[in-house]
């Protein structure tokens, strides 16, 4: 068996994995997603905050000793910035590490609030895998309350950064540590029992790991990891890869904000390149280039994403990749693990754009770099593949109100809110999904109970979604009524440019929030905003985005625009206007003229030019100076 040095760890690497029974590759395999979810189902019945125990926003994640993921039901941070600090042979059994620092993390933690815990796994004294947790926390100081200064300039205004330190020194946790960090907090209850419950996880999840290891021994146990890793890569070559013909294609979307500069245009594009040699096994390969992405931002929407080659930014994107599985079941079964990353290759610009800022550039809204890119991923996949993708989906956005709740105490309730999904070539887009996998809204009942507000409403946003032959899904309208004076905060975009509609589907609706509406004091709220004022009273509306259409509208059945006006979906006026359908009659009983509507969608048809092939909606007008598409949108 042929061996190699891992030049991270320093120890005999072996590629070459002997031949392993599959259906203990099978035991091992669930039994690691069964760890990864014991570890997660621990983590949020015992933590504290908000964010963590309700909202679910954070994620674990399992690796073999040479820092490869295993598991792939999720997203997850990185083991290397651990073991570039501490070396294999100086850790020991009950250490517990952790970093937030984002310019230390090898790209594998975006903003500071993503905390990280990462605790190694021995067996017969020697480290043979890690267990790993990170997630969004309620506040790590800064500027603001939550830590995400909208306009701050420096990533000194955004929190404490810790590089990596060890926490716990063979079970004995470091009070000096945990005190800097919950000193440095708003919250520091909170944040002491979330780091708490994950530290404590993930030394469950490693007991876990150990005792497979004592039961099929390491040798056996390696072989199985690599074999999962290998059936990644093989299945996403035969069926993912073979789905993209061979030549190079080129899109770019865009940030719309920074939260310093008037609002514009901040490129992201993509270059892929598919070529059928040059991966594993020379067969075939992906190249994503980045290059004209904008310049860094002076506001926090920069995201450091080439560190490691790009190893956290390969495991991001791949997920999008699994639309051009066969079937949406077949979809679903698809892991991403580090099996992906072989298939990938990524070049980035030099220092000083969006994907690849220079200390200390703020990053705390990163999201509208790497969501985006999500985006801009599917987008070129679509112009190679004739659309047969998604629309754009929704983007992830942190509002919440803080102040003095009724006692006197200063609180804070901040919540991620999803938005509709993009269209799809075989069905309309999900409704209020949230990108974070398993994340949700926080509870009406618990935030009542807990804050000095009430929640009026939470339903859907009628005719968010963009128009197509598959309508994109809706997003969330909730309506928030202030008890006490308090303050709105809001870290989103999509509040000018809207979710891309494909293959003639339309934009969706874009993020919008007002406060007071129908009062005295109505106003529209930026995207962007640290401390609104509202006013005890006042009602505070959030509209979030709509996905994008797939196809032409007028093509969608007039009996499926019938059941979205039964079901609320659409309003009248937005059946004729978005789909070309002339209806009367209530919600209940809506009665549709058939000739009315083959004489309005004929003239439509009539009227209309030739169409790019994305629809960026209008506000894409007002940053491009008039144009109402860009060059890449045409094929």
């Amino acid at each position: 068996m042929s061996t190699t040095t891992s030049p991270a760890t320093g120890r005999d690497s072996t590629p070459d994995a002997p031949s392993v029974d599959p259906i203990l590759v099978e035991i091992i395999e669930g039994t690691l997603a069964s760890v990864e979810q014991e570890v997660e189902t621990a983590i949020g019945r015992t933590s504290r905050s908000p964010m963590i125990r309700d909202a679910h926003d954070f994620r674990a994640g399992i690796y073999d000793w040479q820092m490869r993921k295993l598991t792939g039901r999720s997203y997850s941070a990185l083991v290397q910035p651990v073991v570039r600090d501490f070396p294999l042979e100086t850790m020991r059994p009950g250490d517990v590490f952790f970093h937030n620092d984002v310019y230390e993390s090898e790209g594998g933690i975006g903003h500071l609030p993503d905390l990280c815990v990462t605790v190694p796994v021995f067996f017969e004294g020697e480290v043979v895998a890690f267990v790993q947790a990170f997630g969004h926390h309620d506040d790590i100081g800064g500027a603001t309350p939550g830590s995400m200064p909208s306009a701050a300039r420096s990533v000194y205004e955004e929190g404490l950064m810790v590089p990596p330190i060890k926490l716990w020194d063979q079970g004995v946790p470091n009070r000096a540590a945990l005190r800097i960090m919950t000193r440095n907090s708003r919250m520091p209850d909170s944040l002491a029992a979330d780091l708490d419950a994950e530290c404590s996880a993930c030394l469950m999840g490693a007991k876990r790991i150990t005792e497979l290891f004592g039961r099929y021994g390491r040798e056996p146990i390696e072989a199985a990891f690599q074999a999962i890793l290998d059936k990644t890569t093989e299945t996403y070559r035969r069926e993912i890869l073979s789905k993209i013909p061979d030549g190079e294609y080129v899109w770019e979307d865009y940030a719309e904000h920074d939260g310093v500069d008037e609002p514009k245009l901040h490129t992201q594009r993509i270059t892929l390149t598919k070529m059928s040699t040059g991966g594993p096994g020379n067969g075939p390969k992906l190249v994503f280039d980045f290059t004209g992405t904008a310049p860094q931002a002076k506001g926090p929407i920069n995201h450091c994403g080439d560190y490691a080659d790009g190893n956290f930014l390969k495991k991001w994107l791949a997920p999008i990749l699994r639309n051009l599985a066969d079937t949406p079941e077949r979809m679903a079964e698809l892991d991403v693990n580090e099996g992906i990353v072989p298939l990938i290759e990524m070049k980035f610009p030099e220092k000083g754009t969006l994907l690849t800022p220079i200390f200390p550039a703020p990053t705390n809204a990163r999201t509208f770099v790497i969501l985006r890119l999500l985006g801009v991923l599917a987008g070129v996949v679509a112009k190679a593949v004739d659309g047969q993708m998604p629309a754009d989906q929704e983007t992830i956005r942190y509002t919440g109100v803080y102040g003095k709740d009724r006692d006197g105490h200063d609180y804070l309730m901040r919540e991620v809110l999803g938005g509709g999904s993009g269209g799809r070539y075989y069905a309309d887009g999900e409704d209020t999904i949230h990108v974070v996998p398993e994340s949700r809204n926080l509870p009406t009942e618990f935030t009542e109970s807990r804050f000095p507000f009430l929640v009026e409403r939470l339903g859907l946003a009628v005719d968010s979604g963009g128009a197509g032959r598959y309508r994109g899904g809706l997003g969330y309208e909730k309506h928030i009524r202030m008890l006490k004076d308090g303050n709105f905060m809001s870290i989103a975009d999509r509040s000018i440019l809207a979710c891309w509609g494909v293959k003639g589907g339309k934009a969706g609706r874009p993020f919008q929030v007002t406060i007071d509406p129908g009062g005295p004091n109505e106003r529209e709220v930026h995207a962007l905003v640290d401390s609104e004022p509202v006013k005890a009273g006042e009602v505070i509306r959030i509209r979030t985005t709509g996905g994008g259409g797939w196809g032409d509208p007028l093509d969608r059945p007039v009996e499926e625009v019938e059941r979205d006006l039964r079901w609320g979906k659409v309003s009248f006026d937005g059946a004729r206007e978005d789909y070309g359908v002339v209806a009367s009659g209530t919600k209940d009983e809506p009665a549709i003229d058939t000739a009315a509507t083959e004489e309005l969608r004929a003239s439509i048809r009539a009227e209309r030019g030739e169409q790019p092939f994305f629809d960026r909606g209008p506000g894409y007008a007002r940053l491009s100076g008039g144009a109402t598409s860009a060059d890449v949108d045409w094929l």
